[in-house]
């Protein structure tokens, strides 16, 4: 179907060797709201539902609303909400379609059909990848930031929200004026003991709205924790054409993906849930072992990767992970120093958790940019490395390779590379990090304390303790002195 677009309309030409939806996707029934619909939630949470829409259970599709860009609903809209999924590997190209995603909405453009949606007596699950950022917290006290632009505008006009705890507020007040039971939030972006994280920020919300309020949301909404895990680059051209190839019609936006995919949940859902175990999704008590797992394991080697292979000219992780003594100080930093403050969940090989890990670092067909995981880091370092850094601390350890990975960082925000080449940083705090790095200039012992004084990132006790403090200032001086990839190699040879 040369010209084609993927529809409803077209899905019946899609070839036969790209799988499709095994369902009515007309049919099925808006069961979930998602805050967020990216990249990441396309490819993970609406790939399990599409899987369990797949298996007969009609009733769990879900609306997808973007909290900012319009350009999700613009791209998918005129395709009735279908994507493909291309999971990339050295081994080949496979193409799906996806089909749970049966509604778009743009929170900013339409705030009441949103927030209509998240009444709905048949939403039962109110699922959010809107980043770290978009909670509106404090990081390192893991609190709402009462003083956030968004959070003191959902404050002045409550019925037409902004933020993601906003819209929670509002619909969990909707209904219970209306005598419809609260749904359940699920959390699935990398906060630490996510479910705690945002039950703590929404009731500080609700709270401050109406003390009534707050005690409702603290007392009668589930917020369970769940960690999630899957490689998603963002888009680009080459995956489009790779696409519409594969399917031999356009797709205005398809997604990208590893192979691996892992959703642990803590089982609790006071109106039911969707059967998450027939499509391999981890039923337990208790997510933090495998949380702190992943976001230490996985996420502050992948950081630590960002800053440091970007400054060194890396453009992609598989190309970090290709330069030996790189690959060696992933291999030490989670062996040496992560490993060791890990609670492990029962019966989890970590070694073998490990090594997959790395080889899913290498996979040189996924194309995983540096710059896009640097984003934000502000938001990330606090779960990723400087909790670890603290643990280890705690338990009286060094932490020169952590050290490392904070100092990266610092030489990271800093705007610059080491040919002088402005660096695009997208962070929150970007212009603060930038502002405390020109005022102290290209020296450790006046960088080093300029940026630990950004609380939200290392609170008020690690700045102020040498054993941090000292080990961090000595490797922003060796980087800054001899650059990043020299430093790299010594630092592994120590």
């Amino acid at each position: 179907m040369s010209g084609a677009r993927l529809s409803l309309a077209s899905l019946a030409h899609v070839p036969a060797p790209v799988r499709r939806p095994g369902y009515d996707v007309a049919a099925a029934q808006v069961g979930v709201v998602h805050l967020g619909v990216g990249a990441f939630h396309r490819a993970h949470q609406a790939v399990y539902l599409d899987d369990i829409l797949g298996r007969g259970h009609a009733g769990w599709a879900v609306a997808g609303a973007s909290l900012r860009s319009p350009n999700t609903s613009d791209a998918l809209d005129p395709q009735d909400g279908l994507y493909a999924l291309v999971t990339r590997s050295g081994e080949g190209d496979r193409l799906r379609v996806i089909g749970s995603l049966r509604r778009l909405l743009v929170a900013p453009r339409e705030p009441q059909a949103l927030l209509a949606a998240m009444t709905d007596p048949a939403v039962r699950i109110v699922t959010l990848t809107v980043t770290e950022k978009g909670y509106c917290h404090d990081p390192a006290a893991g609190t709402l930031d009462e003083g956030h632009p968004d959070i003191r505008a959902d404050l002045a006009d409550p019925e037409r929200p902004v933020s993601a705890p906003g819209f929670l507020v509002e619909a969990l007040r909707r209904r219970r004026a209306a005598g419809i039971a609260p749904f359940t939030v699920l959390c699935c972006d990398n906060l630490p003991a996510n479910g705690r994280t945002v039950a703590r920020v929404v009731a500080r919300l609700a709270a401050l709205r109406e003390a009534d309020l707050g005690r409702f949301v603290e007392g009668e909404v589930a917020f369970p924790s769940t960690m999630v895990d899957r490689i998603v680059p963002a888009t680009t051209d080459t995956v489009r054409a790779l696409v519409a190839d594969g399917l031999g019609m356009e797709d205005a936006w398809p997604v990208s993906a590893e192979p691996f995919s892992q959703w642990v949940v803590e089982d609790h859902f006071p109106l039911g849930r969707p059967p998450l175990e027939e499509v391999g999704v981890e039923l337990v008590p208790d997510v933090a072992p495998y949380e702190h797992m992943k976001l230490r394991l996985l996420n502050g080697a992948h950081s630590t990767m960002a800053y440091l292979g970007a400054l060194a000219g890396y453009a992609h992780i598989a190309d970090v992970m290709a330069a030996p003594a790189f690959a060696r100080l992933v291999e030490r930093l989670q062996d040496e120093e992560i490993t060791p403050t890990l609670h492990l969940p029962a019966g989890v090989d970590v070694g073998a958790y490990k090594r997959a890990l790395r080889e899913r670092f290498r996979n040189p067909a996924l194309k995983h940019r540096t710059w896009q995981i640097a984003m934000d880091g502000s938001q990330k370092l606090p779960q990723r490395l400087v909790a670890p850094a603290r643990d280890r601390l705690a338990a009286g350890a060094p932490i020169p390779l952590l050290a490392f990975a904070i100092a990266g960082w610092m030489r990271y925000v800093t705007g610059r590379d080491e040919h002088g080449t402005p660096i695009e940083v997208r962070d929150p705090l970007a212009g603060r990090l930038r502002a405390l790095a020109d005022a102290a200039g290209p020296d450790a012992d006046r960088l080093t304390p300029a940026l630990l004084s950004v609380r939200e990132v290392f609170g008020d006790d690690l700045p102020a303790d040498p054993r941090f403090a000292g080990p961090v200032r000595a490797a922003l001086g060796r980087i800054l002195a001899g650059g990043v990839a020299a430093s790299v190699a010594e630092t592994v040879a120590g």
